[in-house]
């Protein structure tokens, strides 16, 4: 397995990996499954040094990715990131989480980052999992912010000091 820098052609590819999500899991609050050109600008905004996205390959396929994103806008926020991190359903449990998140937040560090975000929707226990392994703490809770599949969601956030 290999991790890279995500390429312009690996687009259709993660939003197929994405669009699982939003039809399978509470993983994301999209609703609708996203198409290329909509999430065109989301693969633009990564392009950029600043805000990585990293792919795990295995000879030519995608299995998963993972990315840093603004946390907000403004300009005190400017050390602060979000992670995702979303894995093929076809390879989930092979430790693919684990090792594009141990590159991503290399790379935050790099990148001199202070804190990474990563907001878990409640009962998604691999995913808390995954993060507290990393050293990330839970440091927040919103009830009932986002409602799919006919229930309403929990999201909660976890921080990593770098």
């Amino acid at each position: 397995m290999y991790i890279r820098k995500a390429k312009q052609e690996d687009l259709p590819i993660l939003v197929s990996i994405y669009n699982q999500a939003v039809l399978n899991t509470t993983a994301t609050f999209d609703l609708d499954p996203v198409s290329i050109d909509s999430r065109q600008a989301w693969f633009d905004e990564h392009m950029d040094d600043r805000f990585p996205l990293i792919v795990a390959e295995e000879g030519s396929t995608v299995m998963g990715y993972a990315s840093l994103s603004t946390y907000r806008s403004k300009p005190a926020y400017s050390r602060t990131v979000e992670v995702s991190v979303y894995i093929d359903e076809q390879h989930q449990g092979k430790g693919l989480g684990k090792q594009l998140l141990t590159h991503i937040i290399e790379m935050a560090r790099a990148l001199d980052y202070h804190v990474i975000i990563a907001g878990i929707t409640s009962g998604n226990d691999v995913s808390v999992k995954l993060h507290k392994q990393f050293g990330f703490v839970k440091c927040g809770e919103m009830k009932e912010v986002g409602f799919k599949f006919g229930s309403w969601q929990d999201v909660l956030f976890y921080q990593l000091f770098l």
